[in-house]
């Protein structure tokens, strides 16, 4: 009989923002080393730095969703004021 305290979901909410922020991370961050590098260095070996930054986006998503939550938050009341 298994032990199912929950955490498995919460386990899978991660693992699952995890990827899906590390590749993102990713292809965002390889295209700016072609873009800053060209093509040869910025394609043969911008992979590498670009798979360290994802990797460490991927670890600690849930800050990143947090600080652009709080910027959002920030944006929004900024504009009402403006507007106002």
């Amino acid at each position: 009989m298994e032990n199912n305290t929950g955490w498995e979901a919460w386990e899978e909410l991660y693992g699952n923002g995890a990827f899906f922020t590390g590749f993102i991370v990713f292809i965002g961050s390889w295209i700016y080393c072609i873009s800053t590098y060209g093509y040869l260095f910025g394609v043969g070996l911008g992979w590498l730095p670009s798979l360290i930054v994802a990797i460490i986006a991927g670890a600690v998503w849930p800050l990143i969703v947090l600080g652009i939550a709080v910027y959002w938050q920030i944006f929004i009341d900024f504009l009402q004021n403006f507007l106002h």
